[in-house]
């Protein structure tokens, strides 16, 4: 359910900016609808407003969260714990579940100067479009980019892009201007080289044929009608799949999305 400080203290960072990532245990989905994602967002915005610290880009993806921020009012574990376990208290509310919703402890490198400093800017921005979700960068609802295209985004009250436009151009529309097509540039960018970045979700197609695999002599149809262990262990090897999302697995199967997000 919470996120652990870290065992060992980070090196800290000398610009006091971090690119911080929070993942799904087992890589599973931690965001299955706008509320949740909205949730997440509204825990952040109360704790930045609290602490006072600065998000400069953030991207929410189904699972997982890539977050950049300088420290504010108290070191970075300690805000992240607090926004972390706010998120998993809601999440276990909502959907009645127990146990771990976050993979250990979250994610971060040290942002130590400005080219790197846009480089992760661009990275987050870009998860989407090199997972295949979205074509275009500002396509994504759920990352700070709308808000460096002037365009409505949400929360309208917590980015933090002055620092990075003023790299562009002391003029607004200018810097907007570079901005954007820096923003969108063709790029091998790794940051905090995860290779889970990289995995495309399945098509429901894909996903479909993967599943009939598993199942073998069972038909898709008749998995919601099995004894109860029995469906809950074909449940848990077809979430293993690479690429499948647990509201693909319950559309479907059939069965309702809170069913799925139970087994561990």
């Amino acid at each position: 359910m919470v996120i652990s400080l870290p065992r060992k203290a980070r090196t800290k960072s000398a610009s006091g900016i971090y690119h911080v990532m929070f993942r799904g245990v087992n890589r599973q989905e931690i965001f299955h609808d706008d509320e949740d994602n909205s949730k997440f967002l509204e825990i952040l915005q109360k704790y930045h407003e609290k602490l006072e610290f600065k998000v400069y880009a953030w991207c929410l993806m189904s699972n997982h969260v890539h977050l950049l921020l300088s420290e504010g009012e108290e070191e970075l574990g300690a805000t992240m714990k607090r926004i972390g376990v706010s998120y998993a208290m809601y999440y276990n509310w909502k959907y009645q579940v127990c146990g771990h919703l976050f993979q250990n402890r979250f994610l971060s490198e040290n942002v130590e100067s400005d080219e790197y400093f846009l480089t992760v800017v661009r990275y987050i921005h870009q998860n989407p479009v090199k997972a295949g979700m979205v074509g275009k960068v500002n396509e994504w609802r759920w990352s700070s980019c709308a808000g460096y295209y002037n365009q409505p985004y949400f929360p309208d009250d917590l980015l933090e892009r002055n620092k990075v436009l003023r790299m562009f151009a002391d003029d607004f529309n200018t810097s907007m201007e570079k901005f954007r097509d820096f923003n969108e540039q063709t790029n091998e960018d790794m940051c905090l080289e995860d290779s889970s970045y990289k995995r495309r979700r399945l098509t429901d197609e894909e996903a479909r044929l993967k599943i009939k695999q598993i199942l073998e002599s069972t038909d898709i149809p008749q998995v919601k009608s099995l004894p109860r262990l029995e469906r809950d262990r074909i449940l848990r090897d077809i979430k293993s799949i690479d690429g499948i999302s647990q509201r693909q697995v319950a559309r479907i199967l059939g069965i309702p999305p809170s069913l799925v997000f139970k087994i561990k």
